[in-house]
């Protein structure tokens, strides 16, 4: 279709940059998101809002979309060269299109409203910045959810103090996408296209209303809101882009917004973003604009009214009402999307991990679980790499082989979040049949590390992670008292691990020494030993305490030393020489324990033998969660000088 002459239009009934008159609109792409803002354009008209008087596209809608005064043109440029001169531009192209265009409808003078993500690169979004700011007009970028007043309510919570402190913020979104949705333009799926950066992917484009809202409920608006970003970023489908990914961002003002998203999950679910206190939390479902609200009293769900982006900009223009996603307010997303582009392709997600739903163009993939790993991830503040699915990128970590065989990984943990007081564990640990029978980051309790020694009371400081439980309190409680356990020093020598460790408070203070020594050794074809030994001394001089929240008025709670987190268990079969089941065995002293279940449908049985002669009662979970270990200060401190 040849653009009209510029005779043919309206004229111009008022200059650009005139606010006493309806608005006159332009807008550069109809197909796609665009076609939701021409039905947009045509309320606004009705009200009296706005009139549409160009569209620019190089597929024009099909004859009858428009009336007949409406100009349609094939670029933004030949519209201008026309002579309409459009009060706001609204752009709705491929990301790619949407710097230069932006840039055009600025120079003429025209407010913009600028489509998800607004650019492809932070130089981009600078740049933008800039010329908005010299032209003196207003860049409206099209976040949708920023406009829904449950984000006002949260600032409330969040300043009455309501939910207490905040411990972070995240984002969860399990959504499907096709084979089809990725085929259906030549950006699609694409990091770069005829090398012009492009950036599509899961958190920057589908997913990047998650992102944006995730960021504004922690504070992070601006690019120099954001001190640290850290990708995860993985692709189930045939694409460049990214589909499954994992990212940390942490503002300067030291709160940590996790992004755990996805576009390969058995189905679609509505996405959310959690604000974590210490005394509840707080999750919007930003597509409805519900807020549920949970603290010990219980409960509430409310639902709140947005404004529309658009009537927000027509507003601002004729009244000076601030705008409530403004381009100035987008620096923490592009910080976020800079990342995203500056890391390594995403890495392929092994396939015997995928499972296809579907044929041809509405095929889809699964991840195997991953509902389960966006929740733990979103809790533990934790990224893929660090879950561990299996077909995560390699990190560090030592492992364990018996005959040529892995049986166990044993992991420095020096990324665990400071709240679930990061420490060495072992995880997984799996049968010489293959069984795992470990777990970590489980969601019931994320400071769960696989096998290891943790400690909730060391001098009043919190070395087991997660809220601590307090006489005062008489419960459990978030707590600014987690320490760490870091690796000084580790050698080894054919099955077995010398390690050096520190455990040390909040502040970075030295409080105890601890020699570790791990072995492994075969017992027969079906069966292999696992054997962990350590000894804790005080760094200074006098004695250190150690205490748990059974020493700390918790009847049955004394856990703390030795603990193994078992993964969900069927039909769990608990005995010692001289009892049975979790109540019959929990707090006993037995020479061994016995436990034997399923582990996701196959067979397994672990013995659990203490090393020493010292007496501790057993600690054991089977009803609300898997789990084994020996006591330390089963009801009572003891010191360790």
């Amino acid at each position: 279709m040849l653009d009209p002459a510029p005779g043919q239009l309206h004229p111009s009934e008022h200059a650009a940059g005139d606010t006493t008159a309806v608005a006159r609109v332009a807008l550069v792409g109809v197909h796609g998101y665009g076609a939701r803002h021409l039905d947009n354009l045509r309320r606004l008209e009705n009200d009296g809002a706005a009139r549409l008087v160009a569209v620019a596209d190089p597929h024009p809608p099909a004859d009858g979309v428009l009336g007949a005064e409406v100009g349609v043109f094939t670029s933004l440029e030949n519209l201008l060269a026309s002579g309409v001169a459009p009060d706001v531009v609204v752009i709705a192209t491929p990301i790619q299109a949407h710097a230069p265009l932006a840039h055009t409808a600025i120079a003429a003078g025209a407010d913009v409203y600028l489509e998800k993500p607004p650019v492809a690169s932070m130089e981009q979004y600078e740049a933008l910045l800039t010329a908005a700011e010299e032209a003196g007009v207003a860049v409206q970028t099209g976040f949708q959810s920023l406009g829904s007043a449950a984000l006002d309510r949260l600032d409330e919570l969040v300043a009455s103090g309501s939910l207490g402190s905040v411990r972070g913020v995240s984002a969860l979104g399990a959504w499907v996408r096709t084979r089809g949705y990725f085929a259906r333009s030549r950006w699609a799926g694409k990091r770069t296209l005829d090398g012009v950066d492009v950036v599509d992917g899961v958190a920057t484009n589908p997913l990047a209303h998650a992102v944006a809202t995730a960021l504004r409920v922690a504070g992070a608006r601006e690019a120099s809101d954001v001190a640290t970003v850290e990708t995860d970023l993985y692709r189930a489908h045939d694409i460049e882009c990214d589909d499954t990914s994992t990212l940390r961002v942490r503002s300067t003002s030291g709160t940590v917004v996790t992004l755990a998203l996805t576009l390969c999950a058995a189905e679609q679910t509505r996405p959310s973003v959690t604000l974590h206190g210490t005394q509840g939390t707080a999750v919007l479902y930003y597509t409805e604009d519900e807020l549920a609200v949970t603290t010990a009293d219980g409960t509430t769900t409310e639902h709140f009214n947005r404004t529309n982006l658009l009537d927000n900009l027509l507003d601002h223009r004729l009244h000076g009402t601030p705008l409530l996603s403004p381009l100035s307010s987008s620096g923490a997303f592009m910080r976020v999307l800079d990342a995203v582009r500056l890391s390594p392709p995403p890495q392929p997600i092994d396939p015997s991990f995928i499972t296809w739903v579907g044929s041809g163009d509405d095929a889809h993939p699964v991840v195997r679980g991953i509902e389960d790993l966006l929740q733990r991830a979103c809790l533990a503040q934790a990224t893929f790499t660090e879950l561990a699915p299996g077909w995560e990128r390699p990190s560090s970590s030592v492992s364990l082989s018996v005959d040529g065989q892995d049986v166990g990984t044993y992991r420095e943990g020096t990324t665990v979040s400071p709240m679930l007081a990061p420490r060495p564990y072992l995880h997984p640990i799996t049968t010489r049949g293959g069984v795992v029978v470990s777990d970590h980051f489980p969601a019931d309790h994320v400071w769960h590390l696989g096998v290891g020694v943790a400690i909730q009371d060391v001098d009043g400081v919190n070395l087991w992670g997660g809220r601590t439980y307090r006489r005062k309190e008489s419960g459990y409680v978030w707590r600014p008292d987690h320490g760490r356990i870091s690796r000084t020093a580790l050698s080894r020598r054919g099955n077995s691990l010398e390690e050096t460790l520190r455990w040390s408070g909040p502040d970075g203070t030295a409080l105890l020494h601890e020699a570790r020594r791990i072995s492994w050794r075969a017992v027969n074809e079906a069966v292999w030993a696992l054997t962990l030994d350590f000894t804790l001394t005080p760094v200074a001089d006098g004695a250190v305490s150690l205490g748990s929240p059974g020493s700390n008025g918790r009847i049955g709670g004394g856990y703390g030393g030795f603990f193994w987190r078992l993964p969900a268990c069927e039909s769990p079969s608990i005995t010692t020489a001289d009892a049975s089941g979790e109540e019959g065995v929990h707090g006993t002293v037995s020479e061994w324990l016995c436990w034997q279940g399923r582990f996701q449908g196959q067979e397994a049985t672990l013995v659990f033998l203490p090393n020493d002669a010292a007496g501790d009662p057993w600690f054991v979970r089977a009803a609300g969660y898997p789990g084994v270990g020996l006591s330390l200060a089963w009801d009572r401190p003891v010191s360790v000088t």
